[in-house]
């Protein structure tokens, strides 16, 4: 079993806290407020570009990396409570360099990038000179089977051409967007249909790539950030924009996915406890029926079920998360799938009934609880519905009593 924080971690958590008190939770109004007043919506925050200087001089930039060449150098367990307390404010995480899909991009080309992919893409994106977008999930086929991917990825002389369309191709919507990683078909008659695929690199600008939409999640668009509904038209790239080679884009899949499920999760976890602490706070104001809300036994019995069930979750995250680090992602998959089913569904179950507490408003914007639900409501599909994980859970589990 895991053991308790070291002194490392703690000094971060406790800057990060501060940070937080000082300069985030301050400005939570004034984003969305510089946000709706813009001309743009999709154009960057300015107090999320204000927040990042300050944030990168005092050492708290690039959290999420492992790899001391690149990052804090934190393996997943110190930095899942750092990311639980950047995932309180949907946006924190940008000001940090911590923000999906930049995160997960970086790992895939620290792990599986070459010397040239990571000098032109990785570096800019650690600086946080631009940004970038994941292209896997496709409308015409169940997405939920990685393997059945359709769009096309074709060699062509010393090129990649690339055909077909994607959907929820996120942070598509930022102007800084400068690469697009992409997953497709290289081998669709290869017998083993777990090497069929490919991730290839494709620069935003490349001529053929339209974008038709941009997906809103229950209504809310997601700006500046945003979900792509995109279609790529011979799209031609260089063949040395391939990652690590033909036919290996379901294991880095794989590799890239483990990470930024117990980022997703531990986020998740902070939306929970700001959800618990504004369903307190509204049940002690309010009294209907001559009494605080806060005395009603159904509200307390929600309190209480509120705290437990975020509390389990924690420990279940932070497991999963030491042993990705003891004994590798592959080998903690089991653990993986079920803090990815157990974190969205927890934290919709409290955000609903901070929303319940909060009457009207809950469903309004003026809380923050109608955005986070649809946030966490999504998460359930992200990175693998609940369907697959479950699925995959209980086949380890079944392995164990089998001859």
């Amino acid at each position: 079993m895991f053991a308790e924080h070291n002194e490392r971690t703690c000094d971060l958590i406790a800057r990060l806290q501060t940070f937080m008190e000082t300069h985030i939770y301050p400005a939570e109004n004034l984003f969305y407020e510089q946000l709706d007043a813009a001309d743009d919506r999709w154009q960057p925050v300015p107090i999320v570009e204000d927040l990042k200087p300050k944030a990168r001089a005092e050492g708290l930039w690039n959290l999420f990396s492992p790899h001391e060449e690149y990052g804090a150098g934190l393996s997943n367990f110190e930095y899942a409570p750092l990311c639980e307390i950047m995932g309180r404010v949907h946006w924190a995480p940008s000001v940090f360099n911590c923000n999906a899909p930049d995160t997960g991009n970086m790992e895939t080309l620290t792990l599986y990038g070459n010397d040239a992919q990571k000098k032109e893409w990785l570096l800019p994106l650690l600086d946080g000179e631009i940004r970038s977008c994941f292209s896997m999930t496709e409308p015409d086929v169940a997405s939920s089977d990685a393997t059945n991917v359709a769009i096309r990825i074709e060699r062509d002389g010393n090129d990649y051409v690339i055909n077909g369309r994607k959907w929820w191709s996120s942070g598509l919507g930022d102007p800084r967007c400068k690469l697009l990683i992409v997953m497709g078909k290289t081998d669709p008659g290869n017998e083993n249909r777990h090497q069929q695929q490919s991730m290839i690199l494709v620069p935003r600008d490349t001529p053929g790539i339209s974008v038709n939409r941009m997906l809103p999640v229950f209504g809310f668009d997601d700006a500046p950030h945003g979900h792509g509904d995109v279609t790529f038209e011979n799209v031609r790239v260089p063949a040395e924009n391939i990652l690590l080679g033909p036919g290996r884009g379901f294991e880095i899949a794989q590799g890239r996915l483990g990470p930024g499920r117990i980022h997703h999760c531990m986020r998740l976890i902070g939306q929970a406890e700001v959800a618990l602490e504004k369903m307190c706070r509204r049940s002690l104001d309010r009294h209907p029926f001559g009494k605080p809300l806060a005395e009603q036994t159904v509200t307390q019995e929600r309190i209480a079920n509120a705290r437990i069930m975020i509390d389990q979750t924690r420990l279940l995250v932070l497991d999963a998360a030491w042993k990705m680090d003891t004994i590798g992602t592959k080998a903690a998959r089991r653990e993986i799938g079920m803090i990815k089913v157990a974190a969205p569904n927890m934290a919709c179950q409290v955000i609903d009934w901070s929303i319940q507490a909060h009457g009207g408003g809950g469903i309004s914007s003026d809380f923050g609880l109608a955005y986070s639900y649809a946030r966490a409501r999504a998460i359930r599909l992200a990175d693998g519905p609940d369907e697959v994980h479950r699925n995959q859970i209980a086949r380890l589990e079944l392995k164990r009593y089998k001859t």
